[in-house]
């Protein structure tokens, strides 16, 4: 009988695998043996009592390769404990959203004692990673065999034993059965339809839930500014005075849908529970360094890396070098200019056929090498935001998204800026917008889904090919899938993602009156990838750790930035239309004041719906208000309570004095 998650039994020797942890090959046997005490030990004892096994026996290791995979499980009430110490929320029989605690679990929704679903697997895969995290460093110098691999009170073992190379890496496994579910209702069938973002969210967590949420909505919110932009490419193309309809309609929109997006953000986060989670306390990143030292708030034992040293590898070396980077993507732009020059006096010097095609090559080069340039300052943006030593993850990602959105934002819209503003050649612009827009979507497929698809497809007939051919009398069933999801490509979050979405945000909005069909390419666009990221996930990249969210994060204020640039570069290409010019042939002084008393009119419009639009929906904001005050009351018995117990103990005390 084949092995698969779904059969196997949940006891010591044969459990649900959940979690695969690779080692190094010559990684020696103390330090295994070590490593493995310390994942089943107790908890009391500083282990994480969970459930550990290698993939292979000792008869299948003298026979196969990859002798060093470890499977990780653990039992049902350890995960429900686990639950309650990682803060999961869970809906109530009384229709509530409330913090796990295994003393309460019958009060749960869907909660069973014989009932294993009641967890999903993103969830368990969640509180074993976390669990596996928790493992501290406890009288222990170095880890065994490894003098130079040095330890101290509290230091996480698994970031150590990563940072050392001793642990090549730690994944979730997929669960194929589930995942070809999920695949049926998401991504198999192209038909215009919602996607499973519930499914989605039980199987790879709430951050990938969100982002394809997100992509989601935003592509329905463009089908308006698609159908909208239509009869104006159609029909008034060089009427620029009829625009300004469409500008502000997508400036209001550009507001409206972002604040729209807010409350069904807060809607879905209740649902799944984790707008309501507590935030835990973060830790310090597996790369930050320093002098071993008290941290003056926990009172534990970890690196200290002085605050003004960080400053000044920002300020005299990140700093520099962005703006060398800008300087070179500025310098990039005038070569495509000189570019298309060349191109225009070659087609009106010979009025060809391929001359007229040559017109469109400059553009098309220029997009491809923005995506190259973009993604190779993506290394260095992170090499150097790894190199300032940010203590925690969320410092890191926040450099990181900032440097990386500025040279991004300057490397794709500069050019557009300078046609605009500069050369006021309205035609070449929407010939570069068009250009740029479409090469990038084009790019961005072949780069992101297609190619990773095609070669972990060739990877995956060379592992089968390797099973088929051993002579070992095993079932090869979890071994041929375990082999063949770590040599998977790891994927490192939803950061490129959004960053695309952003930028062809961008393109619709900064520029909407010059070029109204941006928002039809966008359309048809994301409905090819929806299905392109969907492949992505379960078929190209290794199965990520779900992460609790409660938002978009930084892309929500990114978004909004991108929306107000967005109303003061439409005011000022329609300012300079010509009609609008002829309205004021005399006086260009009060041409500019109109534009900018328009211009600030619209952003305190936008800022005013801003306010208008609450975050969170009515009934949403009452859940959370009763949430808060239940929990003040629970908090203020509990102090009554240690009241009355003091008072107790002190008149026991006193009576004691009292006796003779």
């Amino acid at each position: 009988m084949k092995v698969t998650l779904s059969a196997l039994d949940t006891h010591e020797s044969s459990f649900t695998p959940l979690v695969v942890i690779e080692l190094a090959q010559d990684v020696k046997e103390e330090t295994k043996d070590w490593l493995k005490n310390r994942i089943i030990g107790r908890k009391k004892d500083g282990g994480a009592q969970l459930l550990f096994r290698p993939l292979l026996n000792k008869y299948e290791k003298e026979t196969l390769e990859n002798q060093n995979l470890y499977l990780v499980g653990a039992s049902r009430i350890r995960l429900l404990l686990g639950a309650e110490a990682v803060g999961l929320v869970k809906e109530c029989s009384d229709n509530t959203m409330r913090a796990f605690m295994y003393g309460t679990r019958h009060n749960f929704k869907g909660f069973d004692d014989d009932n294993d679903d009641f967890l999903t697997m993103a969830e368990r895969q969640f509180i074993i990673k976390h669990e596996l995290e928790s493992l501290r460093a406890r009288d222990e110098k170095m880890i065994p065999g490894y003098p130079q691999a040095k330890l101290y009170p509290g230091k996480s073992l698994l970031r150590r034993l990563l940072t050392s190379g001793i642990v090549i890496q730690v994944f979730p496994l997929h669960d194929n059965e589930a995942l070809k579910k999920l695949e049926d209702t998401w991504y198999t069938r192209f038909t215009l339809k919602y996607q499973p973002i519930d499914s989605i969210r039980g199987y790879f967590g709430e951050t990938i839930a969100l982002y394809f949420g997100f992509l989601e909505y935003f592509t329905f919110a463009l089908i308006p500014v698609a159908v909208l932009g239509l009869p104006y490419y159609l029909f008034v193309w060089e009427n620029y005075d009829k625009y300004v309809v469409f500008a502000s309609f997508n400036l209001i929109w550009s507001t409206v849908i972002l604040e729209v997006w807010k409350r069904g953000c807060a809607s879905m986060t209740y649902r799944w529970g984790t707008l309501v989670m507590k935030r835990q306390f973060e830790e310090p990143r597996p790369g930050y360094h320093g002098v071993l030292g008290i941290n003056s708030v926990t009172g534990r034992e970890e690196p200290l890396y002085p605050s003004y040293k960080r400053q000044l590898r920002i300020y005299l070396v990140s700093l520099p070098f962005v703006c060398l980077c800008l300087y070179s993507s500025l310098f990039v732009m005038m070569i495509y200019f000189d570019m298309e020059a060349w191109a225009l006096d070659l087609h009106e010097n010979s009025r060809s056929e391929w001359s007229s095609i040559l017109l469109y090559v400059p553009s098309i080069i220029y997009a491809i090498v923005i995506e190259i340039m973009n993604r190779l300052y993506r290394y260095a943006a992170e090499f150097l935001t790894s190199w300032e030593n940010h203590r925690l993850e969320s410092a890191y990602q926040n450099h990181l998204i900032l440097k990386v959105l500025v040279f991004n934002f300057l490397n794709c819209f500069a050019s557009l800026f300078y046609i605009a503003f500069v050369l006021r050649d309205m035609k070449l612009l929407r010939q570069s917008l068009a250009t740029l827009l479409i090469t990038s979507q084009i790019f961005n497929q072949i780069v992101e889904s297609l190619l990773p698809y095609w070669l972990q497809k060739k990877q995956h007939v060379k592992v089968k090919k390797k099973v088929q051919a051993l002579k070992a009398d095993i079932d090869a069933t979890l071994y041929e899938q375990v082999v063949l999801e770590k040599e998977m490509g790891t994927y490192l979050g939803t950061f490129d993602d959004y960053l695309e979405l952003f930028l062809q945000f961008g393109y619709v909005s900064l520029f909407s009156c010059v070029y109204p069909l941006a928002a039809a390419f966008a359309v048809l666009n994301n409905l090819t990838e929806v299905n392109s990221d969907a492949l992505k996930m379960c078929r190209v990249f290794k199965r990520p750790f779900s992460e609790p969210s409660a938002s978009i994060g930084v892309w929500q204020l990114a978004f909004e930035t991108m929306s107000v640039i967005s109303v003061v570069t439409n005011c000022a290409l329609i300012g300079m239309s010509p009609q609008v010019n002829a309205l004021f042939p005399e006086s260009k002084a009060d041409l500019i004041l109109i534009v900018a008393a328009v211009e600030h009119a619209l952003l305190a419009l936008k800022f005013i719906l801003a306010f208008a639009i609450p975050d969170k929906p009515r009934h949403i904001q009452m859940k959370l208000a009763r949430l808060e005050f239940e929990s003040l009351e629970a908090l203020k018995q509990q102090q009554m309570q240690r009241v009355a117990e003091n008072l107790k103990e002190d008149w026991r005390e006193g009576g004691k004095e009292a006796a003779p």
